[in-house]
């Protein structure tokens, strides 16, 4: 299902209670959600689902829940955010059975960065070891892949089948546009600027924003695909006013918030992450209902 990953793949919030356990009910309601918006793919397991907190076991129940819930309407790919080869492989391994597009792999994000040759091997063995495709997440501010590294990995490693670009830096991801391999897919995770990524040709989107206004993320990419830069352009302009109400080190809690106000069951994120503040859910209320989204709240678990 790798060639079918396009469009707008919005990463997956992880449903937990208030004292941390996950959910798996809870999954399957989220999941329609999306796919009623029309979403043309699913990530699990992101920064956005709190990937980093789970261990290995929750990990594979949580891919597990999320293929059962798609049922094929839709791929799925599976996050992967750890600290070293092995558990990367480990992951990569636990999930291949399961029917998913591809792995997005962070590099490793704790304090120390790979050299660039040592970050290529991680790939590499990665790749080999698990026989899987790879979107490689770039969005670790300390071990921040350039363009030309990028490029250096899905040329040497051949499935390695794309980036997913995180930076808010547009300038960097229209290089990395401009000198990846054709067949190799760009998606982009530039939450505030969807349109200029799209108008730059990106495969895709797989950003937080999706996954917290999906049905409008949807129609944007749809408008610029008509070439209906209006549309698009007012799109953007509401999209912006909920990101800015969004971004916050409590991300993941504000776009559980959003999605609460849409009839998802109401989740908490996982401590210390502490939950969407009043002032938030006011902004972001208000910035749903610029998009023409009005609150439908479901109690949490």
């Amino acid at each position: 299902m790798t060639s079918e990953l396009k469009g707008v793949i919005p990463p997956m919030t992880t449903p937990f209670r208030a004292d941390g356990e996950l959910v798996l009910d809870a999954v399957k309601a989220q999941v329609d959600f999306l796919v009623a918006a029309g979403s043309h793919g699913l990530a699990a397991g992101g920064s956005t689902g709190e990937g980093h907190t789970l261990d290995p076991e929750e990990y594979r129940d949580l891919m597990q829940a999320t293929v059962d819930a798609t049922a094929g309407r839709i791929p799925v790919v599976a996050g992967i955010i750890v600290d070293s080869t092995r558990d990367a492989i480990r992951r990569g391994r636990m999930v291949r059975d399961l029917g998913v597009a591809a792995l997005q792999v962070t590099p490793v994000h704790y304090l120390f960065k790979p050299d660039d040759d040592a970050m290529v091997r991680h790939f590499k063995t990665m790749a080999d070891e698990t026989g899987m495709p790879i979107i490689i997440y770039n969005v670790v501010p300390w071990s921040y892949l350039s363009p030309a590294l990028l490029v250096r990995i899905m040329t040497e490693v051949p499935l390695v089948v794309g980036v997913k670009q995180s930076a808010g830096d547009l300038k960097l991801f229209a290089d990395l546009m401009i000198t990846a391999p054709r067949d190799k897919m760009i998606f982009s995770a530039v939450d505030a600027l969807m349109y200029p990524s799209y108008a730059l040709g990106a495969a895709g989107s797989i950003a937080a924003i999706l996954a917290a206004a999906p049905k409008a993320s949807v129609d944007l990419w749809n408008a610029v695909k008509a070439g209906d830069h209006a549309t698009a352009l007012d799109l953007h302009q509401k999209l912006l006013v909920l990101w800015n109400a969004m971004i916050a080190d409590n991300l993941p809690a504000c776009t559980k918030f959003a999605q609460s106000l849409q009839g998802v069951p109401s989740m908490f994120p996982r401590q210390p992450m502490p939950v969407a503040s009043a002032a938030q859910q006011v902004a972001i209320t208000k910035a749903l209902a610029g998009l023409g989204i009005q609150a439908s709240v479901k109690g949490a678990a």
